[in-house]
C-alpha cells in the first residue's frame, strides 16, 4: 500500500463477505494545495485507492488463514468506477466493500463511497493475491490492519 493510506478505521469487517469502512476529509490534506485551492474537491482517483486499500484488506484477511502460505492483494482491473457527487472538506466516507466473484488467485469486489447516506461514487475491483517473501511487507500490512481494527473485536486473527 506505499507511504500513503487512504482508510482511516475499519467499522465493520465478515471475512468472505464485506467490509465497511472510514475516510475522513481534512483540509490538512496535501491534495488540496493543487486540487483546488479556492474550490477544494477530493479527487475521485484517491476516493478509488480509498475502497482499494479496503478491499484488499478483505480479500486477504478471507484468504490467509493459520497454516496457509500468506499473499497479498494487487489491484489489476478497476472497471466502472463512477463519480456521482464530490466529496468535500469535512466529508466522512463510508466505504463499502462487498465480495463478487473469485477464482483462484483473483477476486472482484464492488465497492460504493457514501457521505451521511448518499452514494457519491461506486466502482469495481478486480485484484491478483500473489505470494511475498518479504517479511517486512507482512509486518507493514499487519500494523495498518491491526490499527485500522483497533476498535473492534476480531474473532479471526490478522496475518
Amino acid at each position: 500500500m506505499g507511504h500513503f493510506i487512504f482508510v482511516d478505521r475499519v467499522i465493520e469487517v465478515e471475512p468472505g463477505r464485506l467490509v465497511r469502512g472510514i475516510k475522513n476529509i481534512s483540509i490538512n490534506e496535501q491534495v488540496f494545495l493543487t486540487h483546488f485551492p479556492d474550490h477544494p474537491i477530493y479527487p475521485g482517483n484517491l476516493i478509488v485507492e480509498a475502497l482499494a486499500q479496503l478491499s484488499g484488506f478483505l480479500l486477504e484477511l478471507s484468504t490467509n488463514q493459520n497454516g496457509s502460505e500468506v499473499k497479498r492483494a494487487v489491484l489489476v482491473q478497476v472497471e466502472k468506477a463512477s463519480f456521482r457527487q464530490p466529496a468535500r472538506v469535512g466529508d466522512q466516507l463510508l466505504l463499502e466493500c462487498v465480495f463478487d466473484s473469485n477464482i483462484g488467485d483473483a477476486a472482484t469486489i464492488n465497492t460504493t463511497a457514501k457521505v451521511e447516506g448518499e452514494l457519491i461514487a461506486k466502482s469495481r475491483l478486480t485484484f491478483s493475491l500473489q505470494s511475498s517473501v518479504s517479511e517486512s511487507v507482512h509486518q507493514q500490512q499487519r500494523a495498518l490492519y491491526k490499527l485500522w481494527t483497533q476498535k473492534l473485536t476480531l474473532n479471526f486473527p490478522i496475518l
